[in-house]
């Protein structure tokens, strides 16, 4: 063996889904409902939440601005509704993702994380909601403060699961179902 090349000792053969059996089951879906495998519903079902929140908060702004903030109360606290029904819904898929994650590893620690922050979120807006609907004919500054917080929590938790997805790929197909959409016609 030549004396510059690696040895078997000092490479190591790099692990792929096939061969390591906790990250591919964090890829398989627990139930129909959690969406396909390498297709799930989680991702698409936060879009509610986020958008609705994220309008709300632009609401806000106007109705903090507005000489007569009623209409952009109304559709505030309306917003902040819709977002907690979607995010209801969201929670059971992503639930039923983390069901897939096995215990004591770093992409199991990360979603519950993300759980925590998500979950804080709702009960932000949920108060938010409340406050609100002491005073339908302004936006208060105290609920609109509920709002921020809760979505910067959101941007976080947003960035955690991407990273659940895109780092540690949690419910995204392997590499050998992904080659399919790379390989071209001979």
């Amino acid at each position: 063996m030549d004396a510059a090349a690696p040895g078997p000792s000092t490479v190591s053969a790099p692990r792929s889904g096939a061969s390591f059996p906790a990250m591919r089951a964090a890829k398989v879906p627990r139930a129909i409902v959690a969406g396909p495998y390498g297709h799930p519903f989680h991702p698409v079902a936060v879009t509610i939440p986020i958008g609705a929140w994220s309008s709300s908060l632009v609401f806000d702004l106007l109705g903090l601005a507005a000489d007569d903030p009623r209409a952009y109360a109304t559709g505030s606290r309306w917003l902040i509704a819709i977002g907690l029904g979607g995010a209801v819904g969201a929670s059971v898929l992503g639930l039923l993702d983390l069901s897939r994650i096995p215990r004591g590893t770093p992409a199991r620690r990360t979603a519950l994380t993300h759980l925590v922050i998500n979950v804080t979120a709702m009960v932000l807006f949920s108060v938010s909601l409340v406050v609100r609907a002491l005073d339908l004919a302004r936006v208060p500054v105290v609920a609109f403060a509920l709002s921020v917080v809760a979505s910067a929590g959101l941007s976080v938790s947003g960035w955690l699961g991407g990273k659940l997805a895109y780092r540690w790929g949690v419910r995204v197909a392997d590499e050998n179902t992904q080659r399919e959409g790379f390989e071209t016609a001979a």
